[in-house]
């Protein structure tokens, strides 16, 4: 049997979005304005105003109350260990968004019991993996090679797409 040591294993959670995972879905991001919550290490909203969103990317902590800006749709690629916790609040908000986590989340109990009496959720499924940004510490691993072993959907809520499913070519 293969050698998995939980007590070794250390969990990384910084896991940066490419461009390209923006730009995959442009045509269908509202022109709107955005918060990309999650500020990582910043390059996220650089890439959504390159594409000429108007955006709003500090670091702002997305679930202090007192601290949330003003917007009219989140965006953005959220903590994957933090899930639960991000749906529980975008479920409370109950405004515009579209995130990326892997397809997997949607069969969590979590999930459902946030959204599954809600209108409004659809899913854009990418053509291939994001293959994410790996940071450990704020710098990039050595020898670390850009291969996602899992794929991830958008999440889109309040959006307003043209089918609740679609595939990106």
């Amino acid at each position: 049997m293969a050698g998995f040591h939980t007590k070794t294993f250390i969990q990384h959670d910084d896991y940066m979005t490419p461009k390209s995972a923006w730009e995959n879905i442009k045509e269908h991001i509202p022109k709107v304005k955005l918060w990309e919550a999650f500020y990582g290490d910043g390059e996220s909203g650089k890439h959504l105003q390159e594409l000429g969103f108007d955006v709003i990317h500090q670091p702002i902590d997305f679930f202090d109350d007192d601290t949330r800006p003003e917007y009219d749709c989140l965006i953005s690629n959220p903590p994957f260990s933090q899930s639960k916790n991000v749906l529980k609040k975008l479920a409370e908000l109950d405004k515009p968004f579209i995130i990326i986590m892997p397809q997997s989340k949607i069969n969590t109990n979590y999930f459902r019991e946030n959204f599954a009496t809600k209108k409004g959720l659809q899913i854009i499924i990418p053509r291939k993996r994001i293959q994410f940004t790996k940071l450990v510490n704020g710098e990039k691993p050595e020898n670390w090679k850009s291969a996602c072993n899992f794929d991830c959907y958008y999440y889109c809520y309040k959006i307003g797409l043209e089918k609740d499913i679609m595939w990106l070519d």
